[in-house]
């Protein structure tokens, strides 16, 4: 039996215009995301061939130019300048190694100082490492002396020979003294006091002995 369409025949035309309209869209649609992903395509093919073209000419320059060499002045005086930077890198370090703290000494001394003692001088130095290296090496035998002290020397009065001992025990346990010595101690020819010299060695700012 032959299908016969009883839809007016207005109908039937519109249905076909928006058929052909939603093909027409899609072809459009998908035309235009093609040219988008070729374009972006030969972007990123162009983009990587200019980066190519770079390298290639910062290698060529690169094999051009030149290298640089030093003339024996100029790498005498690069040698001469590493030196001295070296020897006062040495000297600082040197000097940082032998520093004593005098504010802090002076002040445990006053601490201990007895109340019937009283200074008349009191001398500080740092003695170069060489002297000190020499004493020590003179020391040799278990029998020897030490070196005699010559950092700090405490000039002082006092009423009597005990105060002189009594002192001089007290700096002996001085944490920041070593090889402390009564020098002298005898009485004044003019006043009745007891004049007496204490010397020691004090360390270093490494608290080396």
């Amino acid at each position: 039996m032959r299908a016969v369409n009883l839809l007016p025949r207005q109908q039937v035309e519109q249905k076909r215009e928006r058929s052909s309209t939603v093909g027409l869209v899609a072809g459009i649609g998908g035309a235009v995301v093609l040219l988008v992903l070729v374009g972006g395509f030969l972007l990123a093919n162009r983009s990587v061939d200019r980066q190519r073209q770079a390298l290639t000419d910062a290698k060529a320059l690169l094999a051009a130019t030149p290298a640089k060499t030093l003339s024996a002045k100029t790498q005498a005086f690069r040698s001469t300048l590493l030196s001295q930077r070296e020897e006062r890198s040495l000297a600082l370090a040197a000097g940082l190694g032998k520093r004593v703290s005098w504010d802090r000494i002076l002040g445990h001394v006053a601490q201990v100082m007895p109340s019937d003692v009283w200074f008349t001088k009191v001398n500080g130095t740092v003695p170069l490492q060489a002297t000190t290296s020499a004493a020590t090496t003179a020391v040799t035998g278990p029998s020897a002396l030490p070196p005699t002290p010559t950092q700090l020397t405490i000039a002082g009065q006092t009423y009597s020979q005990a105060s002189v001992a009594r002192f001089l025990a007290r700096l002996q346990v001085d944490p920041d003294l070593r090889n402390v010595q009564l020098q002298t101690s005898q009485p004044d020819t003019q006043l009745p006091v007891v004049d007496f010299t204490i010397i020691a060695n004090v360390r270093n700012g490494r608290g080396a002995s």
